[in-house]
């Protein structure tokens, strides 16, 4: 019977063309969690840790020449160099933080994109989960970089186990800003003379090269831009919206102020970046979380204790001036209920569940065998074994346990009056457009209660800040009717698309929708226009071009009821060059669709673009001869032979799909709706498709029968193996649902396709079935 299982299964992947490919890891990079790294280095030279050491002290960013072989890759000529403060002064041993440049020479040297790898020795840290975690914590709010971990050899000897954290480079600013060459800064100087020392965003006058001792420019030019930030944010705070991307600032600081890492800018003036995005406004990049969850104390009242950092103040520094970014931010009473409402959002979705600790466990046992076996490492095994729970060392050198630190904390946090309000609720939010070229209508309604006031955000592109209307329940508004609770608004836009989220104020809070906003948002898109409808980033064997190649490929869609001519239209990668590529002078005909390989190969063909995406997320625009951004989609990592397309084909929101090469977009189902099955073997039973899908952790899938019977329902890998066991139990005839919750599988699954099959034997008849789902992150 297992065979038969595995048959049906084999039978669905031939139907929709899924081969081996499906089993890699959207995540299959260089930063893949669930990958150990084995860099190796071979220096000429015997000495070169003294050679290292003295580049260090000279301070002078000099590089030691090394042969790299990176997971079996060799790499040539690559430049290597100490970095760090404290965790190189505080070593005394060969297990030194290190930063490795793999294009130091040879400039076209990379992995997967990434030119600088940057890993952290672990000095305080036993549990050696601490960045990882407080990272994979972070990038659900804001623009963080991937951390995995490596084994480290030098010269053929083990020097140690590592975390691997990604450069703040310019792929880093691609992938999240779609622009690398802006104003780029890192506040992480030494202190320098005058009341400016330190990367403190305090203002110490117009002189730009007072600022130069406590701020690094990582680009040709922005000393003037910087100061002008530094004097908006401390002397025209009411304007800094122009200048500065507000709400990431407020994500960052109740980031570090709940998971208490406090070597940032709340408590210690360094370890961020800024860069100055797309809309002209600096966006500030945390960095340097190797002493998140309460390693760092070194500005904080004494003593320290444990019950100190857990009832920190969430306030922490906000009447202090000399922390430029707290105090000046948090004297406004609105970024001051944003401000807690993001921290609720992180406390809720990761704490309040204990979420983050299972996942603690889950990234330990993962490196246990690798940290054991780390000669060089700074605490013992027994430490490590228990540092997720409790405390390690004693007096001032404490290192708390992360879930005795975090629980007090919450407890104290969920206690104290500013996080005690329950404030407004958004439920049903609903959203429709309409209209043609040149003129669209869009129309939100969402249910709230307990609001003063309900605003829309909304924008048109990537590049655009987010401009806010106030929502009405007065009837008069597409809300329904006057006093229902139903607030609604609808506006009208020359562009078809739009990004938008709904604030619901009280006098005491806020609440958002999605509560991730502005970093999450929803996607409106009217028909009737041309649109990037589907792309595939990872064409590992889905489908080749004339040429016999498989490359990652870009479908539009014409929705209008006329041919469109598209002679003066542009594909791009890069929102500071939406000309990159012209389109061919070809109509496309009305409900037509055209396919684009986006291979950097112009001489195969006329619909071979110059330019590449990338597997790891970016950005595609398609514009018009005036510049203006026509339709646009951003996206992150992308599962190999799983393309992204809209849903409803041509007008909704982008999502993880089969692909539908030049084709209607449609669901990932086996039949269609309402069930995967209407009738087997004999009587009539359904298997309904799993809803939500795609899901990022938990699904639902509901089946009926009209008879009872003896229900067998599991969840399978692409290739076949058993994944869990959902239903093994009689059954009453009606409905049923069981939940598939991805994290509870007892492994981190990967994204991508898995199938989930359902037997019932009621007397003689007995019947199977199946349905796929798409697991996204």
């Amino acid at each position: 019977m297992k065979n038969f299982y595995f048959l049906i299964i084999a039978l669905t992947l031939s139907l929709f063309r899924l081969l081996s490919a499906y089993s890699q890891d959207s995540n299959d990079d260089f930063y893949d969690i669930n990958t150990i790294n084995k860099i190796e280095l071979t220096f000429a030279e015997a000495n070169w840790d003294e050679i290292l050491s003295q580049y260090y002290k000279n301070g002078n960013d000099e590089r030691l020449s090394a042969t790299a072989v990176i997971n079996g890759q060799t790499y040539d000529s690559v430049g290597v160099k100490y970095k760090g403060n404290s965790s190189y002064k505080q070593t005394r041993n060969l297990k030194k933080p290190l930063n490795i440049k793999l294009d130091y020479i040879i400039g076209s040297q990379d992995i997967d994109g990434y030119g600088t790898l940057k890993l952290s020795n672990g000095f305080k840290d036993p549990s050696f989960i601490r960045e990882v975690l407080g990272y994979e914590i972070a990038r659900k709010y804001t623009s963080a970089s991937k951390a995995n971990y490596a084994n480290v050899y030098i010269n053929d000897e083990l020097i140690g186990f590592y975390t691997s954290v990604q450069s703040v480079d310019k792929t880093f600013l691609g992938r999240h800003y779609h622009s690398s060459n802006h104003v780029f800064v890192k506040g992480d100087r030494k202190p320098g003379p005058g009341p400016g020392a330190g990367a403190t965003l305090r203002y110490i006058g117009p002189d730009t090269t007072k600022y130069m001792s406590s701020y690094q420019m990582n680009s040709d030019y922005g000393w003037r831009q910087l100061v002008d930030l530094i004097d908006t944010l401390n002397n025209k705070t009411s304007a800094i919206e122009e200048i500065l991307d507000v709400d990431a600032a407020l994500w960052h600081m109740a980031f570090h102020n709940l998971l208490l890492g406090l070597d940032s800018p709340i408590n210690a003036p360094r370890n961020f970046y800024l860069y100055r995005d797309l809309s002209n406004r600096f966006s500030y990049i945390l960095w340097d979380l190797n002493q998140v969850f309460g390693t760092y104390t070194q500005e904080l009242p004494k003593p320290v204790t444990l019950t100190s950092l857990q009832q920190l103040d969430p306030f922490h520094n906000s009447n202090n001036p000399k922390y430029s970014i707290v105090y000046r931010l948090l004297r406004n009473p609105a970024y001051m209920k944003i401000y807690v409402a993001h921290m609720k959002t992180i406390m809720n979705e990761n704490f309040v569940n204990g979420w983050y600790a299972d996942r603690a466990r889950e990234i330990q046992a993962l490196v246990r065998d690798d940290v054991i076996a780390d000669k060089n490492k700074f605490h013992s095994n027994r430490d490590f074994d228990k540092s997720i729970d409790q405390t390690v060392g004693q007096g001032p050198q404490f290192i708390p346990g992360i879930t005795e630190l975090m629980e007090g904390r919450i407890s104290f946090l969920q206690s104290h009056e500013a996080f005690i309000t329950a404030g407004p609720d958004i439920a049903n939010v609903e959203a429709s457009a309409m209209g043609n070229t040149g003129k669209f209508s869009f129309r939100v309604v969402a249910d709230v209660s307990d609001a003063d006031k309900v605003l829309l955000a909304y924008r048109n592109s990537l590049s655009d800040r987010f401009a806010k209307v106030q929502m009405f329940d007065d009837g008069k508004h597409s809300d329904n009717s006057a006093g229902d609770g139903i607030y609604g608004i609808e506006i009208e836009e020359t562009s078809h698309n739009i990004q938008y989220y709904i604030v619901a104020e009280s006098e005491e809070s806020v609440k958002f929708s999605p509560e991730r906003a502005e970093y999450e948002y929803y996607t409106l898109t009217a028909g009737g226009g041309l649109v990037i409808n589907e792309f595939m980033a990872d064409n590992a064997a889905y489908k080749a071009d004339e040429s016999g190649e498989f490359d990652d490929w870009i479908e539009l869609f014409n929705g209008t009821g006329d041919d469109i001519s598209l002679s003066g239209y542009f594909l791009s990668d890069n929102g500071e060059e939406l000309s990159k590529w012209p389109l061919p002078d070809i109509i496309l005909e009305a409900g037509g669709y055209l396919v684009v390989w986006a291979d950097k190969d112009e001489e195969q063909g006329s619909l071979h673009s110059n330019f590449k995406i990338s597997a790891s997320g970016e950005a595609v625009y398609l514009a018009d001869s005036d510049g203006n951004i026509i339709d646009e989609v951003a996206f992150g990592p992308q599962a190999a032979d799983i393309s992204y397309g809209r849903y409803p084909n041509g007008s909704g929101p982008f999502r993880a799909m089969l692909p539908t090469f030049m084709a209607v977009n449609e669901l990932a189902t086996s039949n269609d709706e309402p069930g995967l099955s209407d009738s087997f073997s004999g009587y009539n039973n359904v298997l309904r498709q799993n809803r939500p899908n795609p899901f990022s952790q938990s699904t639902i899938i509901n089946f009926e029968l009209t008879m009872p019977g003896y229900v067998v329902l599991k969840v399978y890998g692409v290739m076949g193996n058993e994944i869990t066991t959902l239903v093994n139990e009689f059954q009453s005839a009606g409905s049923h649902r069981a939940t598939f919750d991805a994290k509870k599988t007892g492994n981190r699954l990967p994204e991508g396709m898995y199938y989930y099959t359902i037997r019932i034997e009621g007397g003689a008849k007995s019947g199977i079935k199946s349905g796929n789902m798409i697991l996204i992150r």
